[in-house]
């Protein structure tokens, strides 16, 4: 008993566990402050879009406004939390309308109170993109930016992810949840665990190759925030496309600006030129269009017929 008490006074004593302990007192003491007060806090601006797919960029690029409340990272502990696979029994990370608790709002909108303060927050969590009809009945005013990429492309560079990892870390899913409760031998056994996110429908694919599990996972991705965005309101519905980063990066943000009521200024007009020669990934080289012919050009050649429909329903020519 002595040694148990002796451990716990190490730790309290401890200066770093000490600081982390008061933190989360005053984050918990702000949440319970506003499950009493409810100070106002708009409903959030969600940036989504299927992995890979330019989420960072469209991030950074909306929070150099100055106007947004925002953390630096995604939240997919936060969002699981309310509802994904270890409260679900693994169904997915995806979330519908039926799922949506008002309990939900209101861990939401504590959490970001607690940690940032009153007023109006951007999330960027590519979990999201499965959960758009979920957000939307627990935010009725809330507005997505939606951002997509050619399949070739987006499918290839979530390839390299699942294969290299990032420059800080990796994509593997243990980490969050744990084990999968079924085995997962992806790519012949090359891969134990899931990397990204977790589609309903999983288990289907957990003997598949790397390039068709990709491909499944762009696809229900796209197919879910699509489906969901029929209910959305037009004018809370942003949708881009990354290609437009390299192509037109004025142009494009412009117009997302302005239909998110933000200024932009002349800062903002020369933070956006530069991006087409900016953008930088975290898992192989600098993104560019068509950069699967270089990376995974047989991979991709034999998804193409899978992912063609919605590749024309997005917009893009299957000939470039």
């Amino acid at each position: 008993m002595s040694s148990f008490r002796l451990s716990h006074l190490h730790k309290l004593l401890d200066p770093e566990i000490r600081a982390k302990n008061l933190q989360w007192l005053r984050w918990r003491a702000r949440e319970l402050y506003w499950s009493a007060a409810h100070p106002a806090m708009p409903d959030p601006v969600f940036v989504i879009g299927c992995s890979r797919s330019g989420t960072t960029v469209t991030f950074e690029t909306l929070a150099a406004s100055g106007q947004y409340l925002h953390f630096d990272y995604e939240l997919p502990q936060l969002w699981d939390g309310l509802y994904g696979p270890l409260n679900n029994g693994w169904a997915s990370e995806a979330a519908g309308p039926e799922h949506a608790d008002h309990a939900h709002r209101e861990r939401a909108l504590a959490y970001f109170y607690a940690r940032l303060g009153a007023g109006p927050v951007l999330d960027k969590t590519c979990i999201n993109t499965l959960r758009v009809a979920y957000l939307h009945k627990l935010f009725p005013r809330a507005k997505f930016v939606f951002i997509h990429r050619d399949g070739r492309d987006n499918i290839s560079s979530m390839i390299d992810g699942w294969r290299l990892g990032r420059t800080d870390g990796g994509f593997g899913l243990e980490k969050f949840f744990g084990p999968s409760p079924v085995p997962v031998e992806i790519n012949g056994g090359e891969f134990r665990e899931w990397h990204f996110f977790l589609p309903p429908g999983w288990r289907d694919y957990n003997r598949a190759s790397l390039e068709e599990v990709c491909a499944f996972q762009w696809i229900s991705a796209n197919r879910l925030a699509l489906d969901a965005a029929r209910d959305v309101p037009a004018a809370q519905w942003i949708q881009v496309r990354y290609e437009d980063i390299f192509e037109r990066p004025v142009e494009m943000f412009r117009t997302v600006f302005e239909r998110l009521g933000l200024p932009f200024d002349a800062r903002m007009e020369a933070h956006c030129a530069g991006l087409s020669g900016r953008p930088t990934s975290i898992v192989k080289g600098t993104p560019k269009k068509q950069k699967w012919k270089e990376s995974n050009p047989e991979a991709i050649a034999r998804i193409l017929p899978a992912i063609a429909p919605l590749m024309r329903e997005l917009g893009y020519a299957l000939d470039d």
